[in-house]
């Protein structure tokens, strides 16, 4: 890399009266915002980095260079199904017949767009086994929290306004509790078996005519199947609470079982995770919503229905929670998943869940002699280590000794994105894998490989490993100095 542009801002590439652009004059003959009035105009001027076209390109692509995503290497990031996006779906989602639609235009002149809306909902009941979806949520959280508020309008419907709380198993992904408290409800912890499944004798004291509902997540964030689903259901229902399902583990059961036949109400799917659109950087994302039968006048609007006729219209139901998002969500992400679907079909969509399940177990396989398994047994589409075993230098105990942490920056130095760490809490030196179905095994072995050389650095010299990375442009960071003095943006002098 060029050292002119290495580890400097653009700012630090600044230079007084350098532009690499010019602003035509309007139609009035004045340039830029000239004919604006004086109202709306700043009363200083803005502090912008001053640089040439061919500065601003070099900085951006070297910095570019230096990112990590599941286009340039392998991507295990537990919990999260950091799958490969097919550049089919990038292809369909820029078809200018799409992309130069406008949200508000009337429906007659939308049709194809509205029935691939449609199309997509009713493919997603029929994974899930739900009665119908609403693509309008932004995210997985946003679904969350939408599928949360259906609960929530379920009951005060009912005029049972009483139920309030919401039961969440300590396994779970840390957007459960978080979407719940943003709901108003108030969380309830049920705790898990040393197997790793929710405890039903810890759940049952629990249950009353105060609980909203239960939000569970299966597999578990452990990468296990929860077995007691349909005893956990009749519980929960029969106490008059809901069930509601974290779609974020779907992969793995992909046309195998789906969550509406295990007893769940409420449900939301993270296209972007399991459905192969974009991922990461905070958006775009895509978190569908699906219920069951009974509960779809709740769903929020706009509604997307297909009349009798054939045609395809935008409907808001009287019934509906409100609105949670302007107009349909994301729809270029929606037309990806749907690119995403229509290629595999039914046969591929349940090979890729199978798939999933097998690249995870064998990198469980492979790696136990040298890391922590603390739950043995068939694992879905993830797993977890507690850190390095005790012979290859693992202490939970003694920071001195090869963490969790150095082995995840070990492994910046091999070109691997690390895993999943310190989550879930159940383990103090939690390491979540995830291979997902995508990637062949000619990278799981070399990734097997890496991880038991690092194992082997950690015993024979540790505190080489403690002081990785090694070749990374910056070293190991002050992970303690950067939330107490967080800095984000640049400090003029």
């Amino acid at each position: 890399m060029n050292n002119v542009y290495y580890g400097k801002l653009i700012f630090e590439l600044s230079r007084p009266g350098r532009i690499g652009y010019s602003i035509p004059k309007d139609h009035t003959g004045e340039e830029g915002f000239a004919a604006l009035p004086d109202s709306v105009l700043r009363k200083s001027p803005l502090r912008l980095p001053e640089a040439d076209e061919q500065t601003v390109a070099r900085h951006y692509t070297n910095m570019s260079n230096n990112n990590f995503g599941v286009d340039t290497g392998f991507y295990p990031l537990g919990s999260c199904t950091m799958k490969y996006n097919p550049k089919i779906n990038e292809e369909m989602a820029s078809l200018p017949a799409f992309t130069q639609l406008h949200p508000a235009q009337p429906a007659s002149t939308a049709q194809g767009a509205l029935a691939l809306y449609y199309e997509t909902q009713r493919a997603l009941s029929e994974v899930a086994g739900m009665e119908a979806f609403t693509l309008n949520p932004f995210a997985g959280a946003h679904g969350e929290l939408t599928g949360l508020m259906v609960i929530r309008t379920y009951h005060e419907r009912r005029g049972d306004t009483k139920r309030t709380k919401i039961i969440v198993p300590d396994s779970a992904h840390g957007t459960n509790p978080a979407s719940a408290a943003v709901c108003g409800l108030q969380i309830v912890e049920v705790k898990s078996t040393p197997q790793g499944t929710v405890d039903v004798e810890d759940l049952k004291p629990l249950l009353g005519d105060d609980i909203a509902g239960m939000m569970m997540t299966n597999p578990n964030t452990l990468g296990i199947f929860e077995t007691k689903i349909p005893e956990i259901a009749k519980l929960v229902h029969e106490c008059g609470g809901l069930m509601y399902y974290d779609g974020a583990n779907l992969n793995p059961m992909l046309g195998v079982c789906r969550p509406g036949d295990m007893g769940f109400d409420v449900m939301h799917i993270n296209l972007h995770k399991t459905f192969s659109t974009p991922h990461g950087g905070g958006g775009p994302g895509s978190g569908p919503v699906g219920v069951r039968k009974g509960l779809e006048d709740y769903l929020p609007n706009p509604q997307v229905v297909k009349k009798s006729d054939g045609t395809f219209a935008i409907e808001y139901g009287n019934e509906a929670l409100g609105s949670v998002s302007p107009h349909f969500g994301n729809y270029a992400i929606i037309i990806r998943a749907y690119a995403y679907l229509l290629s595999l079909g039914r046969d591929g969509i349940a090979r890729a869940g199978k798939l999933a399940v097998l690249n995870a177990n064998y990198i469980k396989e492979a790696l136990k002699s040298h890391y922590l398994l603390p739950i043995e047994g068939l694992c879905k589409h993830e797993f977890v280590f507690d850190g390095l075993r005790p012979e290859y230098g693992g202490d939970h105990h003694d920071d001195a000794h090869v963490t969790t942490l150095d082995v995840a920056k070990r492994l910046l130095d091999y070109g691997f994105h690390a895993p999943t760490i310190y989550f879930p809490l159940l383990f103090h030196e939690a390491l979540m894998i995830e291979p997902t179905e995508t990637e062949s095994k000619d990278t799981l072995d070399d990734f097997i490989t890496v991880m038991k050389k690092i194992a082997e650095e950690a015993k024979s010299d540790p505190a080489f490993v403690k002081a990785s990375p090694h070749s990374t442009p910056v070293r190991r960071l002050d992970d303690v100095r950067a939330v107490k003095d967080a800095i984000f943006r640049f400090q003029f002098d």
